[in-house]
């Protein structure tokens, strides 16, 4: 008997080993003999990726990932996820990609390798135009929303003698947030500026908001996420960027979804 268990423990052992190799593997060979690979994001983080009224993705990552990936002849698909919970996701393998306006931080990085960045953006305050709040310090007497796992979660959690807010609220979109700014819940919205721009932009009473920006919240870049261990993947996606901004498809689709290049990183 004890033989008997000695070996299935064994089996067990080899098994789970087996299974930790081949999570922790670079990837790349079998993404290109199964031309496929799955991209985790935010299906409502507009513009870099959103679903649209008929149920399809659409957005800035979404045209820029199947760019990319058109280059080696593999299939992209999008798997939507708990953005709370994309480094999970893509340890366990649900998904290859973090690839929805994530941006480098010195925390992401200790979980995650990143491709090259392709996009600046930064964190910028959003409140109603009616506030009377016009900078970051006003907001020590109000409630601030932010979507949770999100950079400005991150960034503010840091850097809170830069902006205090009375009481922080987390929302797993940040399209809730605005529900809740809107009702007088919050008072300001802590988001990537990509978004708030794009958001309000294209809201039926939009002049009824203010993007308020500071000069000590830093730059950040948009970047790819995937496991450390993926490092061919790394390579090829920073070779298919670089084939994009050389051939002018980078460009083309900053100004599709921006109307500008300015956030180009390109030269």
């Amino acid at each position: 008997m004890k033989k008997w268990i000695i070996a299935i423990i064994g089996i067990l052992v080899l098994t789970l080993t087996g299974c930790a190799k081949s999570n922790n593997a670079d990837t790349w060979q079998t993404m290109e003999k199964n031309k496929q690979v799955v991209i985790g994001l935010d299906d409502s983080f507009v513009p870099m990726g959103f679903e649209k009224k008929n149920g399809q993705l659409t957005g800035y990552d979404i045209d820029l990932a199947r760019a990319v990936f058109k280059e080696y002849g593999i299939k992209v698909s999008f798997q939507t996820i708990d953005w709370s919970m994309n480094v999970t996701e893509l340890r366990n393998g649900t998904i290859d990609l973090i690839w929805n306006g994530y941006s480098i931080t010195p925390e992401r990085k200790k979980k995650v390798a990143f491709s090259n960045p392709y996009l600046r953006n930064r964190q910028v305050l959003v409140v109603k135009k009616n506030s009377g709040i016009d900078n970051f310090a006003q907001m020590k007497k109000y409630e601030l929303g932010m979507q949770t796992g999100s950079t400005a979660e991150q960034w503010y959690e840091t850097k809170q003698n830069v902006l205090h807010a009375k009481k922080t609220i987390l929302y797993d979109t940040i399209s809730n947030s605005f529900l809740d700014l809107n009702s007088g819940r919050i008072q300001g919205i802590l988001l990537d500026e990509v978004y708030a721009d794009y958001y309000i932009a294209h809201m039926a009473k939009s002049s009824e908001y203010k993007v308020i920006q500071n000069d000590r919240v830093p730059m950040d870049l948009f970047a790819v996420g995937m496991r450390k261990d993926d490092k061919t993947l790394q390579k090829k996606l920073n070779e298919g960027l670089a084939r994009l901004q050389k051939n002018g498809k980078l460009r083309q689709i900053n100004e599709k979804w921006f109307g500008k290049d300015s956030n180009y990183l390109g030269k």
